[in-house]
């Protein structure tokens, strides 16, 4: 599969969060009306981006009630 776009690792951050930005919020609506292969270019492009993020930002902050332990509410 050709992925369209720029390079994750080359794009600036304001870029690369517009970008992921944008992805998320076309997600639900690729899902349900894109074409196999939009849906598979979709996923492509958006774990590249964020895997460029968590690369970029391996300590950024977690919500601790977003972890299997603070599930529970404890």
């Amino acid at each position: 599969m050709t992925t369209t776009g720029i390079d994750a690792s080359t794009l600036p951050e304001p870029d690369l969060l517009r970008e992921l930005q944008h992805l998320h919020e076309t997600r639900h609506t690729t899902f349900l009306h894109g074409s196999p292969s939009a849906l598979a270019e979709h996923t492509d492009r958006t774990a590249k981006l964020e895997d460029e993020f968590l690369r970029r930002h391996p300590e950024r902050e977690v919500d601790p009630r977003r972890t299997r332990a603070g599930e529970s509410g404890a």
